[in-house]
């Protein structure tokens, strides 16, 4: 048996990213998807994340890549809004409907668009 303490998580719980992190996670985000644009799926399908990969498609509104993914807006949303709010933050979006994950999204395809 172990003499070290357990491992607590509680700190993780309360974290909520700060806008600035929201911020830059959305600009990754928009640049991602206009790499996609500009070069297709190719070599991103390698390297990102199953996670990541579903977030640009649906940013995107790929939904033959989301359903090859077996994903979905809900599925999508749910995820992202614990990288969003933190895991306190998370539950009352989840709860609310996933107000202010959807809102992140449409600012997102905004700067998408504004981009080209």
């Amino acid at each position: 048996m172990s003499d070290s303490a357990p491992v607590s998580w509680d700190h993780l719980k309360s974290r909520r990213p700060s806008d600035a992190e929201r911020e830059a996670l959305q600009a990754e985000l928009v640049e991602r998807a206009l790499a996609v644009r500009q070069h297709g799926w190719g070599e991103y399908r390698e390297v990102w994340s199953s996670g990541d990969i579903a977030a640009v498609a649906y940013l995107l509104g790929d939904t033959d890549l989301l359903e090859a993914l077996d994903e979905h807006e809900g599925s999508v949303l749910t995820r992202f809004a614990g990288d969003l709010y933190g895991f306190q933050g998370a539950r009352k979006d989840i709860e609310s409907g996933l107000i202010e994950t959807q809102a992140w999204f449409d600012a997102a395809r905004a700067k998408l668009a504004a981009r080209g």
